[in-house]
């Protein structure tokens, strides 16, 4: 239901709170230097609307549209301004050098395809074409969400050009004063006309076609006419009388291409002139229609007088002429009349008094005047009045904004800093450009930035005052009273400059009213106005008694009687606005601000002004209440009208859904520009404030009727009660629910972090809000912005808007086809939408999603005693605040609240609705609690997570898989606060197998990687036990060897339970894996203790079940994945094979081979690529090469394998030793380190050849061979590199075998050497040095089992014999056998005699 509306209207400012608006400076130079004297006029104002093309506002691009200009000096500020969208490059300024633009001389028109600015300077007149709006886009659909301005292309003109301007001749330049009276039109052939009060008398046109150059027209006041193509000076022409000049013109184009020129001349004549004829049609003299009191004050002087012309479907051309007289002024209506003879006469339609002093400039409309004038102390005054239909001439106020105070009330608790902060930046209390000169005028420095941002303003202003009160201090220590006392003397010195340059600012130039969509503007110097309709209730209240003369002027009563009462109520309330002092109003507020009881407070305000009831104010309200006849009824009628309490349903659907894309998408950016915002949301903030006022003097008029019983109420006892019982709790409400709009209307949305912001969009995500329309997407523009601001711009206009055009009867055009209706059923909707007892949560959701969490905090704050709508809602909007503020348990508070009203409230329905079908089987109650826990979860808080599962189970009784779902949370949590105990608690209590195989599997992992192993392995694990084990099992064989321990902590939970087998059978396997898959230091290290852990099991057990099964490799490559084959894919399930079974020396030797490994590896890091593997020969062959022999020996002794390859290797070493550099020996030295022998006693310093030599000398000490063998092959691998063998060598074999050496020596052909062996050898048998060569018993008779080689010597003594070199040795051998052989007979013949 739309409200209904008064006929006053109210002032709001619009200006956006943003830094000094830029305009673009563009010079223009046409007129020549002035000689002396320039003429001054008055600074000026105005504006144009465009034509929406007969009222179809929506479908237009320039619907509430509109272009205002003001003129200083040489100077034109251009701005345009739209409701419907944001224009870029809206701000020019033109400056005339040498020249100074005339009062009424800017007017802009329009044509199909132009948009024309006409400026008439002293010295020039000035034409700009600029292009249309509709004709700046191709597409009738404009979709963009800035558009640009007319005015972006006006630097690009050539203003010099002859056909955008023209010099006036000194002869027709205007003087000051009211000769300065000037109008300019556009005709429809594109020619411009400046029709200028002529400084001679009578009015001069000057004509600048669209193609030619200018010319003049100068309209006599005498009958003769004719025009001038040649300048002629005045003195020619003969001088004017003073009382011809010219103190107001207008003109006007008729449809034959003529125009009329209207003029009110100093003499209080009225002249029309014919432009095109030439000819003065009419003149009138206006005292006339003066009353005869009025005429002799009018007689005076007729400089103040003005005149405006207006086209009216009904009654034709209509003028308005306003006579100004000392201490009075009149409004004459008339209608210009023509016959057929071109003859015009005037009918007289309306006259109009008023008693204001200075006027400054009227507007008329088909069917009012609106007027402005000020008053004694330059306060402006604004009245407006049908002149057609107001019989009585009664004036309607226009409540203008009234001055800020002067003085900043600070409390004692409060700082001061803080305070006028607030002051100054509140909402539209001062302009960003007052604020820059009042801190220039205060710093007295460098220049403010012009362009700096609102908080870059505002921090300058801090740092100014602080820097100046620092300046100021000439004492280190002062005390606090003091410091308070300078800081108030500072910041209110700033707030004075700032209320100085504001009141400049607000100097009210013009009115403007669109005779198309009836807007109302005021223009005053520094920024632009809107003057909105005021409510019928509003319109009451405001109004003062002799604006009521009947019942009928109470709009909101049907019956004349409760009209009659309503308007006595309303003058009762009237009378207390009065009396309430300025404290009591700050008494009251504080306590509405913090949240006390209101009823509490009005009764405390009611006793102060009883008890200074100087002025008998009980006596006249008594007085005032004996002609009502029920002042209850009267009193709810009032409430009925102040209570915006709604089932209206605003939807979400499209827009307009019959109409054209064109008129949908306009409709979409109905009053969506800044300035929109800002002025919706200002008349808001009057409208609330105004009835906060009302609703307190309400609320203190029923405590006083409480007070005086049955002196004021007819009906006694049953009145009381209602008033007691249900008036005065539902007046105390609705004054908290405005005093809440008011506030919202005020506080300034805070600054948003991006951090803050997107921890925000998570937590959305999380509720799955995200996609709510609440979002603004620009965070500075919050930091700017009133809370309702906040609200209307993100989702609050558009539903307004839709349910705007939803109650439209016809069309869209229809809906807003008056602007005052339509803006006001657009400040009515939003304030339903903020009201807090209607059903709509949207503005919370919009808080929320902004991350304005202090404001939101402080709506639930101020709605919680006594609203009871959306309490849950608002309880759960609390928690989100407590989260973001970093106070959880707060939080968890509010969301248990909020739970009992999840299926009663739309929000919590919205929700918790269903995602998916398994949700929609949860209760509401569920799935209200998994969207809080999932947002405890995104928020980081385990601990309240655990306590709302805890408590959420009890509604999930009789639904297991959520019982499943909310103990994985609680184990989930436990887990990650480090609670095991508790955790695994919550696993055994999942009703849900497989969701506890995955907690349990969630168990294991967290704990091995926590290095928590005590706690996994000594749970219980009830029915669980296999579970566990094939968890670890399974993650130990697929998960990376060396990076986890699952292995151990298996063995461990093995050997908890003494199952050794098993633990042996673990390390087992974890040593032939990483035999198989792990090549390096590192895993050959674990491999050998694993084997070492295994030996140990096996050890524990009883013999005859010391036993294991060898873990079977799931690969036929040694080393490769066991998950992928060699193309990287994925292989298919392993192929059974046959069991193998291990025992301790099975054990031993797997033990062996990876002890060789290691210190293969540890030698050779290199080698690492290849032990993988091998087989003991292999593994003994790399040893080897690495010089590690006596780990080549233990693995040869191990696997019984022979030794021949490591004498083989070690000799082959000795030798490259023996001739080997210095290089050579200090390799050497790294694997003799690897082979240290036991300590021995050693004098001299030796070489790594000798402890080569020594090493091998060792081996064939500790590990002899049968036959020597050992040692003919080391000889033989001397012999065979021509190294000779070393004494120790030679002689070591000698004693094991001297005939192979012999035979060594022969078969190397070493003649000397085994001549000299078979010398020594015969001595031996002869008894001498027999010990030498192993012989126990040399020869004699008894003992003659000894033996000669004689194959070999004969060989020996043959290839001797045959070399004439080794004759001597030949018979030296010769000769020592004989000596054998006679021996061996002696012997015989000795043996034989014994027997």
């Amino acid at each position: 239901m739309a409200a209904t509306l008064g006929r006053s209207f109210f002032e709001v400012c619009a200006f956006e709170r943003e830094a000094v608006q830029r305009f673009r400076d563009v010079q223009i130079k046409l007129a020549p230097a002035p000689a002396s004297g320039a003429v001054k006029f008055p600074d000026s104002a105005g504006a144009f609307h465009y034509d929406n093309g007969g009222g179809d506002k929506v479908h237009s691009i320039t619907s509430n549209r509109f272009i205002s200009w003001t003129t200083s000096g040489d100077a034109v500020q251009l701005t345009e301004h739209s409701l419907d969208g944001n224009l870029l490059n809206n701000a020019v300024r033109l400056r005339f050098a040498h020249c100074q633009v005339m009062p009424g001389g800017v007017a802009v028109a329009e044509t199909p395809n132009n948009v024309a600015v006409l400026v008439a300077t002293n010295q020039s007149v000035h034409r700009l074409l600029l292009p249309h709006p509709e004709r700046m886009y191709r597409s009738d659909v404009v979709t963009e969400l800035h558009l640009q301005s007319v005015l972006t292309d006006v630097g690009k003109l050539n203003s010099e050009d002859a056909c955008h301007g023209a010099a006036i001749p000194a002869a027709f330049s205007p003087a000051g004063g009211a000769a300065g009276a000037c109008a300019a039109w556009l005709t429809r052939r594109g020619d411009a006309n400046y029709a200028l009060a002529s400084p001679a008398g009578g009015v001069v046109v000057i004509t600048l076609p669209a193609q030619g150059e200018a010319f003049a027209t100068e309209l006599k006041t005498t009958w003769t006419m004719r025009r001038l193509s040649v300048w002629i000076p005045s003195a020619m022409r003969g001088e004017q009388t003073a009382w011809d000049g010219v103190a107001g013109v207008a003109a006007r184009e008729l449809d034959d291409d003529d125009s009329l020129v209207l003029a009110v001349c100093l003499d209080h004549k009225l002249r029309l002139w014919s432009l095109r004829d030439q000819a003065c049609l009419l003149e009138a003299d206006m005292l006339d229609y003066m009353p005869l009191v009025r005429k002799n004050a009018g007689r005076c002087w007729g400089a103040g007088h003005r005149v405006r012309l207006t086209s009216c479907a009904a009654s034709g051309l209509c003028l308005a002429v306003y006579l100004a007289a000392p201490r009075m002024g009149q409004f004459v209506v008339l209608q210009l009349l023509a016959d057929d003879n071109n003859r015009y006469g005037l009918e007289h339609i309306s006259s109009l008094f008023c008693a204001q002093e200075t006027p400054v400039d009227f507007a008329l409309t088909a069917g009012d005047v609106w007027a402005l004038w000020l008053d004694e102390d330059n306060n402006a005054v604004v009245k407006c009045i049908n002149f057609e239909q107001n019989v009585s001439g009664k004036w309607n106020q226009v409540f203008v904004q009234p001055r800020s105070e002067e003085e900043v009330q600070i409390g004692a608790d409060q700082d001061p800093r803080e305070t006028y902060l607030d002051v100054i930046f509140s909402p539209h209390r001062f302009t960003a450009a007052a604020i820059v000169k009042a801190l220039r005028i205060f710093r007295r420095g460098p220049d403010v930035l012009p362009d700096v941002s609102w908080e870059g303003l505002k921090k300058e202003v801090t740092l100014a005052v602080e820097n100046a009160l620092q300046s100021s201090v000439t004492e280190f220590e002062f005390s606090q009273e003091e410091y308070r006392h300078l800081q108030v003397q500072f910041w209110s010195k700033l707030y004075t400059c700032c209320l100085q340059y504001q009141e400049a600012l607000a100097t009210p130039l013009a009115i403007s009213v669109s005779p198309h969509s009836h807007m109302a503007c005021l223009l005053r110097k520094g920024f632009i106005s809107f003057l909105l309709p005021c409510f019928a209730i509003d319109h009451l209240y405001l109004s003062s008694d002799e604006h009521f003369l009947s019942e009928d002027d109470v709009p909101l009563a049907e019956e004349s009687t409760v009209g009659a009462d309503v308007a006595a109520l309303m003058s009762c309330l009237r009378v207390l606005r009065d009396e309430v002092s300025s404290e009591m109003a700050s008494d009251m507020e504080s306590a509405l601000r913090h949240a006390e009881s209101p009823e509490r407070s009005a009764k405390l305000v009611l006793d102060k002004i009883l008890a200074q009831d100087n002025q008998n104010v009980v006596e006249d309200i008594q007085n005032k209440l004996q002609d009502v006849s029920n002042p209850t009824a009267a009193m709810l009628v009032l409430l009925t009208e102040l209570d915006l309490e709604t089932d209206l349903d605003y939807g979400d659907g499209p827009l307009l859904p019959g109409e054209s894309m064109s008129v949908r998408v306009s409709a979409s950016r109905l009053y969506s520009s800044a300035t929109a915002v800002s002025l919706v949301c200002q008349a808001l903030s009057h409208v609330s404030a105004t009835r906060t006022l009302l609703c307190r003097d309400a609320l203190l008029l029923l405590k006083l009727f409480l007070r005086l019983g049955e002196h004021v109420l007819p009906g006694g006892g049953p009145q009381l009660l209602q008033i007691q019982q249900e008036v005065i709790p539902r007046t105390s409400q609705l004054l908290s629910s405005y005093f809440l709009l008011r506030h919202l209307s005020r506080s300034v949305g805070a600054q948003v972090a991006e951090d803050a912001a997107d921890a925000n969009l998570q937590h959305l995500s999380a509720l799955h809000l995200n996609d709510t329309p609440a979002l603004i997407n620009s965070a500075a523009a919050v930091s700017r912005q009133s809370a309702v601001e906040m609200f209307y711009q993100s989702c609050g206009r558009k539903m307004a808007v839709r349910h705007l055009f939803s109650q439209s009867s016809n069309s869209a055009a229809s809906a807003a086809a008056s602007w005052n209706d339509s803006m006001a059923n657009v400040v009515q909707l939003l304030a339903q939408l903020l009201w807090p007892s209607n059903s709509g949560f949207s503005f919370p959701e919009c808080l929320m999603a902004n991350c304005q969490y202090t404001q939101l905090q402080d709506y639930v704050r101020l709605i919680a005693p006594w609203c009871q709508v959306n309490i849950g809602s608002c309880r759960f909007m609390l928690a989100q605040c407590y989260l973001a503020n970093g106070e959880g348990h707060k939080a968890l508070r509010c969301f248990q609240e909020a739970a009992s009203e999840v299926e009663k409230e739309e929000f919590l329905v919205r929700l918790t609705g269903a995602e998916d079908d398994r949700a929609a089987a949860c209760s509401p109650a569920l799935r209200y609690y998994n969207k809080v826990l999932r947002l405890l979860e995104d928020v980081g808080l385990p601990e309240l997570v655990i306590q709302l599962a805890m408590l959420a189970l009890a509604e999930a009784v009789d639904d297991v898989s959520s019982q499943a779902a909310l103990w994985t949370r609680i184990f989930k949590h436990h887990l990650d606060l480090g609670h095991n105990s508790e955790a695994y608690e919550a696993l055994i209590q999942n009703p849900d197998s497989s969701m506890q195989l995955d907690c349990l599997r969630q168990l294991v992992v967290v704990l091995c990687e926590r290095a928590q192993l005590h706690d996994l392995v000594h749970f219980s694990y009830v029915n669980l036990h296999d579970e566990v084990v094939g968890i670890i099992e399974s993650r130990a064989r697929g998960v990376d060897l060396l990076a986890h321990n699952y292995y151990e902590l298996l063995y461990a939970f093995h050997i908890n339970r003494h199952n050794y087998r098993k633990a042996g059978t673990v390390m087992l396997e974890l040593g032939v894996r990483l035999g198989r898959e792990v090549c390096s230091v590192r895993g050959l290290k674990k491999q050998v203790n694993c084997f070492l852990a295994a030996i140990n099991c096996l050890r524990l057990i009883r013999p005859e079940y010391a036993w294991m099964v060898l873990p079977v490799s799931e690969s036929e490559h040694p080393g490769a994945s066991p998950k992928r084959n060699s193309d990287g894919e994925f292989v298919g399930p392993p192929v059974k094979r046959q069991v193998d079974i291990l025992e301790l020396r099975d054990l031993e030797k797997e033990f062996m081979m990876a002890t060789c490994r290691l210190a293969l590896v540890q030698h050779q890091p290199r080698a690492a690529a290849v032990v993988v593997g091998t087989s003991p020969c292999e593994l003994v062959r790399l040893l080897l090469d690495a010089g590690l022999f006596t780990c080549a020996r233990q693995l040869c002794g191990v696997f019984k394998l022979p030794l021949a390859p490591l004498f083989d290797a070690l000799t082959f070493r000795c030798i490259k030793l023996q001739f080997g550099g210095e290089e050579a020996q200090n390799e050497a030295w790294l694997w003799l380190a690897a082979n240290q022998l036991s300590s021995v006693v050693n004098t001299k310093e030796s070489s790594a050849a000798d402890e080569a030599w020594r090493l091998l000398s060792w081996f064939l000490s500790e590990f002899p061979s049968s036959n020597g063998l050992h040692h003919r092959q080391v000889l033989v691998k001397l012999l065979s590199h021509g190294v000779p063998p070393p004494d120790w060598l030679v002689k070591s074999y000698k004693e094991v075998d001297a005939a192979a050496l012999l035979r060594l020596y022969l078969n190397f052909d070493l003649l000397d050497a085994a001549a000299e062996l078979v010398i020594e050898y015969v001595d031996a048998l002869l008894g001498r040095g027999h010990q030498y060569f192993g012989i126990k018993k040399p020869l004699s008779a008894r003992n003659p089992c000894v033996w000669l080689p004689y194959t070999p010597v004969d060989q020996l003594m043959v290839a001797l014999k045959d070399t004439q070199t080794n004759r001597d040795l030949y018979k030296r051998l010769a000769d020592k056998l004989a000596d054998y052989h006679k021996m061996v007979e002696n012997a015989t013949r000795m043996v034989l005699a014994r027997r």
